[in-house]
């Protein structure tokens, strides 16, 4: 069975689902404003970048132009509530991050809004994997020597995270309970502070992302052990997943929706996903996230919808017996 992730795009059944409602609203949504796309997170980080990548080419798709606005803070949730809040006419869009739409609602004592009432998804747009690295003067190579070495020392094992309640620090929780591990958590402001003590030595490991990781797997400043998802991926072709590694329960896949405000009319919802899908297939796009370690992620609603739905309940059975103050 292939992955849900990875199910080519049925144009002629896009076409025929959503192509009528689209063409029909094309002519008002272009005498419209400009597209407001908001990002949750400051300019300049993997989510930013990835959202000014993609609305290069989905303006174009769209008709319209497309500006990305940033509305840092609580872990994404101002972007979204920014969303949430606004007119559901297409004219304010929603590049979510899935740790802002999965894991937020259960770390987060007074998140801004409800990422499943107040907002509508409209398409998925990709997909990505993390990478556990290690400190590369460990005598530690495999998946299984790392789990036999902290079975044997007790909560020497310490990784680093983004912070309490991040998605690298909750991928470290999962690996942990899966693998019947004690390990110690030590919590920083951002990923980068926490890889610069994987190099030197202050911590035996991290999840990471792998747009960002890859560099210093390249250049030799950490080691890969594993990346999280079903399948390999194609920038660290010579990595194992987790499965292979011999951990066949564990997968971990982040990814980006667009998402509108709740009550969005039915044929914006459609002129919105098709543009989406259309910007998917543009083969630069294709190459350069390829490049950077991202899949590209076609569907309709209810595929983002779903695995909305799928990850809340995941990060649910994670969270539910961490403190978090």
């Amino acid at each position: 069975m292939p992955h849900p992730f990875h199910r080519p795009v049925r144009r002629g059944l896009l076409a025929g689902l959503l192509g009528a409602a689209a063409l029909a609203a094309a002519p008002a949504w272009a005498q419209q404003q400009p597209v407001r796309l908001v990002v949750g997170y400051a300019a300049g980080g993997p989510v930013d970048t990835a959202a000014r990548q993609f609305a290069q080419v989905f303006g174009r798709e769209l008709g319209r132009t497309v500006i990305v606005e940033n509305k840092a803070g609580v872990a994404g949730a101002l972007g979204g509530e920014a969303v949430a809040r606004a007119t559901p006419d297409g004219s304010v869009l929603y590049f979510g991050a899935s740790p802002t739409l999965t894991i937020s609602p259960h770390v987060i004592k007074t998140m801004p809004f409800d990422t499943v009432k107040d907002l509508t998804p409209l398409s998925p747009v990709l997909t990505y994997a993390n990478a556990l690295v290690i400190n590369k003067d460990l005598p530690i190579k495999t998946l299984k020597e790392l789990i036999a070495y902290a079975k044997a020392n007790p909560g020497k094992v310490s990784y680093g995270s983004a912070g309490m309640g991040a998605s690298n620090h909750l991928s470290g929780e999962l690996f942990a309970k899966q693998s019947g591990l004690t390990m110690t958590h030590v919590p920083y402001k951002g990923n980068a502070p926490a890889m610069t003590d994987v190099i030197g030595g202050q911590l035996t490991m991290m999840f990471d992302i792998v747009s960002t990781a890859r560099n210093y797997i390249q250049t030799g400043r950490v080691h890969p052990l594993v990346v999280t998802s079903r399948t390999r991926n194609a920038s660290l072709p010579d990595v194992p997943t987790m499965r292979e590694a011999g951990l066949p329960g564990y997968e971990v896949i982040g990814w980006y929706g667009v998402y509108g405000p709740a009550h969005m009319k039915t044929e914006q919802v459609a002129l919105v996903n098709t543009a989406v899908n259309r910007t998917l297939a543009d083969e630069g796009l294709r190459k350069l996230w390829a490049e950077q370690g991202y899949d590209m992620w076609n569907g309709a609603p209810a595929v983002l919808a779903e695995q909305q739905r799928k990850d809340l309940e995941m990060w649910r059975g994670v969270t539910k017996d961490i403190k978090f103050e």
